[in-house]
């Protein structure tokens, strides 16, 4: 089990996902009210939804991304951490 009170470094990261089609609007909409979501955008090409997470450190992004996963229009997820 991750702890997300550990401590670490603060970590910026993109999530994208591909979504059933017809619910990309929905689906943006339930991950812009997640927490440390700083922004979505609902693009055009091989992506769907592409979101903006900042939070305290890797454990609490991986407590994020989980949740994120289990939106049931979402088919397929990519994660990008920054440095």
């Amino acid at each position: 089990m991750v702890n997300a009170e550990m401590p670490g470094q603060p970590v910026k990261a993109y999530f994208m996902a591909i979504i059933k089609r017809g619910r990309e609007h929905d689906v943006a909409e339930q991950v812009k009210n997640m927490p440390d979501v700083t922004e979505v955008l609902v693009t055009y090409g091989l992506w769907d939804i592409v979101a903006r997470i900042e939070t305290e450190n890797l454990q609490k992004l991986d407590l994020i991304i989980t949740e994120m996963r289990k939106i049931t229009d979402i088919t397929q997820t990519s994660t990008l951490v920054g440095a």
